[in-house]
Formats: C-alpha cells, sequence, structure tokens
C-alpha cells in the first residue's frame, strides 16, 4: 500500500492522495476520508471533492490554517480503511442503443468482431462503479471488472455530443448532463436529467454508485422523457411562483428577470463567465 500524500493545491485547498493506481480499493478510502471529516464537522473546510485515487479538501484560511486542517486529516487516517464505506446506491439507466442515439455502436461492434446485440448484452449485463464526477458538473466517471471492450477513444473527437449520451471506451463508461465535446464512442442515450439544478439534490450519482444499464426502445424512451420534461416544467414553475420573473429552460436553470443582461456574440473556445461558485458541487 502506497504512503498517503497530502500536497497543497492553491492556497485554499489540499489534495490527500492514497495512491497512482485506480481500483475500488483506493476509491473507498478516498470516500471514506470524505465521510470521516464531515462527521468532524470541522470548521472551515468548504468542500471536497473526490477523484479516482485522492481527495481535494477546499478551505477557508480565514477559518482554518492550513497546517491545522493537516493535523486534522492525519489524525484520522490511520483510522480510514475501504471496508468502512457505506456502499452506494445502485440506479438502473435505462439506454436507447443505436441508431441516431448511439451512432458509434455498429463501428464498435465491428472493431470487436461482435454483433450491435452482443455489445449491448456485455453493456447491460453488469453493474458499473463511479470512482468520481468531472469534466462538466454531474458528469460520471463509471467503470466496470469484466468484459473489457478493447478499443479506446475516437480517431477524431467530436466537437458536441447530445446531452444524456451514453458513451464508452474499453471497461469505461460515460454520460454527459450536457451539450459537450467527447473523443468517447457514442453508443446510446439516456432519457434521464444527469444534471439538473432545480433538483434538490441536483446530481443524479455520487461517487460510490453503482450503475445498471437496461436496454429500451424508442416508445419507452419517449414516455420517460416526456416524464423527465414534465417533472422540469413543474419543478421551473414552483421556483418561478417563489422568487418571480423567468426561469431558462437548460438543466442549469436560471432565477429571476428572463430578459437577457448578457448576450455571448462568439465565444472564444475556452471562455467562461464565472459567479462566486456554488459550495458543494464541484466535480
Amino acid at each position: 500500500m502506497e504512503k498517503v500524500r497530502i500536497c497543497a493545491a492553491g492556497d485554499k485547498a489540499v489534495s490527500v492522495v492514497f495512491g497512482s493506481v485506480i481500483n475500488k480499493e483506493i476509491n473507498g478510502r478516498v470516500r471514506a476520508l470524505k465521510n470521516a471529516l464531515l462527521s468532524l464537522k470541522v470548521d472551515g473546510i468548504t468542500e471536497m471533492v473526490i477523484t479516482y485515487a485522492a481527495l481535494a479538501v477546499h478551505f477557508e484560511p480565514a477559518l482554518i490554517r492550513r497546517k491545522d486542517l493537516i493535523a486534522k486529516i492525519e489524525a484520522v487516517l490511520p483510522e480510514i480503511t475501504a471496508a468502512e464505506t457505506k456502499a452506494g446506491q445502485v440506479k438502473e439507466i435505462p439506454v436507447l442503443y443505436g441508431g441516431e442515439a448511439g451512432p458509434d455502436l455498429s463501428d464498435c461492434a465491428a472493431k470487436e468482431g461482435k454483433t450491435e446485440e452482443e455489445i449491448i448484452r456485455i453493456h447491460t449485463s453488469h453493474e458499473h462503479y463511479i470512482y468520481m464526477l468531472g469534466f462538466s458538473p454531474g458528469h460520471p466517471y463509471s467503470a466496470r471488472d469484466e468484459e473489457p471492450f478493447s478499443f479506446g477513444r475516437r480517431e477524431t473527437p467530436r466537437v458536441r455530443i447530445p446531452e444524456r449520451s451514453v458513451v464508452v471506451q474499453r471497461n469505461l463508461t460515460n454520460i454527459t448532463p450536457f451539450s459537450q465535446p467527447c473523443g468517447w464512442q457514442v453508443i446510446g442515450s439516456t432519457p434521464l436529467d444527469i444534471t439538473d439544478y432545480r433538483r434538490s439534490e441536483p446530481f443524479l450519482f455520487e461517487a460510490g454508485d453503482r450503475l445498471k444499464f437496461k436496454a429500451i426502445d424508442r416508445a419507452e424512451y419517449d414516455r420517460i422523457r416526456e416524464k423527465e420534461e414534465k417533472r422540469r416544467q413543474a419543478e421551473k414553475e414552483s421556483v418561478e411562483a417563489i422568487f418571480g420573473g423567468g426561469l431558462g429552460d437548460g438543466p442549469a436553470g436560471g432565477c429571476g428577470d428572463s430578459s437577457a443582461d448578457l448576450e455571448i456574440l462568439s465565444p472564444g473556445l475556452m471562455t467562461t463567465v464565472q459567479d462566486d461558485g456554488r459550495y458543494g458541487y464541484q466535480t
């Protein structure tokens, strides 16, 4: 077992690194440390972000000094074991495979020397463990231990793929919460909203959850999607009734006057507009 390292990550965070490999035991220890620090209710910790093999602990220097935070972390580390970590939930994810929803499915089948039905069978037969959320808010990085595919990423990434796309490579599966760039193989789409800031819990998943994918047809996809849209509309109207004004229609929503205060004419590749952040929702 590698020695745990605590590294500075800017002036308001430390990274507690448990190892240099990806496996469920190390990730379980990362999750266990987060749970231990939550139970301590350390004044000054603003957020904790789980990664494959490390925990980023963000803090407010005006409330706790870095050395005092590190001392608290070091005090609980000897008690941290993956076995003590509570198992995450098993969540069934309906997926419409192939066709327009999964344009890479046929290519993936050809690369594996299998039929499309065999690729779907492999993908739906095994649970996928979520190691972390990242890349975009609520975006799950999951993997299965059984029957890995041999293919990796696409040779040419796509500039944009639709929200809720189910993308794969090797033994890994991600689901895109938003329309975004991606170099992975798109094999399907789920009708479920992965991230929606109008929900009390915006993210559908958290690290430690396990995904069980289920193949559905277009009629079932449309039925679930209609139900999701009705839920979003009801939550939108509920928030508008409280705060007034209009809300945007996307997953991120919005509050207040629906008139535009800022119009983006031509965004740069890495142009962002940021506020002070929303503690508790970093990925």
